[in-house]
């Protein structure tokens, strides 16, 4: 009798990426194009709760995300999660690890995720023969640099209620210009655990303090996630409004 392997997703070619046509992302050029499609090597899918890239280990590949949501995060000894940022199509996970041989985090998948994954080896010659690819990655690199300044902020000196507030806010800022358009639901894949682990407040805090907001009619919880209602109730909420940007990368 045959046996059926399991069905395995045709890759997509970068010509054809689905996030190409999106305003927020920077197009490239036919020469760049031609060296990103040499550059991939495989699609990986990530299934929900997958680890990704573990803290500590010496991964092969660079990955960009394609489809879907994750997490970035650190572990303690006693096994208390920070979650340090999320990342969403167009986001790059595991430049840190080629830089410093090793990850400094942990990464793992919030939804089904589609990775497109690239060959670390040859990573150099990206730098030697793409100096606008190289630039976009450093760009990719401050900008996150730029969000865990802010989200260090919120922690540090916004409220339980205004950390909430911009968590969700920025959350949804976010998942518009990369993944949604504006007439579909705003809807953000989060547990209340994850928003605790990402706040450095306890479960309880967290869920009377999102409590707030919904009373307020800013969001809605449900069993999938948190909806956003009022995304300018939001911005005022947390005293922030989303930093303007022009289309930006992404490899």
């Amino acid at each position: 009798m045959a046996i059926s392997k399991p069905a395995v997703p045709p890759r997509i070619p970068c010509q054809q990426c689905p996030l190409r046509p999106r305003p927020s992302f920077r197009d490239f050029t036919d020469d760049e194009l031609d060296f990103v499609a040499s550059f991939k090597v495989a699609e990986t899918p990530a299934e929900p709760g997958m680890a990704i890239m573990v803290e500590g280990e010496r991964n092969p590949s660079l990955y960009t995300v394609m489809s879907g949501w994750g997490f970035r995060y650190k572990i303690l000894e006693d096994g208390r999660r920070q979650i340090l940022n999320y990342v969403l199509p167009g986001d790059m996970i595991g430049l840190q690890g080629n830089v410093m041989k090793e990850m400094q985090h942990s990464v793992e998948a919030l939804t089904r995720m589609t990775l497109c994954t690239f060959e670390r080896e040859r990573f150099p010659q990206l730098f030697r023969s793409q100096p606008t690819l190289a630039f976009d990655i450093t760009w990719i690199a401050a900008r996150e640099e730029s969000m865990l300044d802010e989200h260090l902020l919120s922690v540090g000196r916004r409220s339980a209620y205004e950390r909430a507030a911009y968590l969700l806010a920025f959350l949804d800022a976010r998942a518009q210009a990369a993944i949604a358009s504006h007439t579909e639901l705003r809807q953000l894949p989060l547990t209340q655990q994850h928003v605790a682990d990402t706040l450095g407040l306890s479960l309880v805090h967290t869920n009377k303090t999102l409590r707030k907001l919904m009373d307020q009619g800013l969001v809605r919880w449900l069993d999938r996630g948190c909806e956003i209602i009022d995304a300018a109730g939001l911005y005022r909420a947390a005293e922030w409004r989303p930093p303007k940007e022009g289309a930006r990368p992404f490899i």
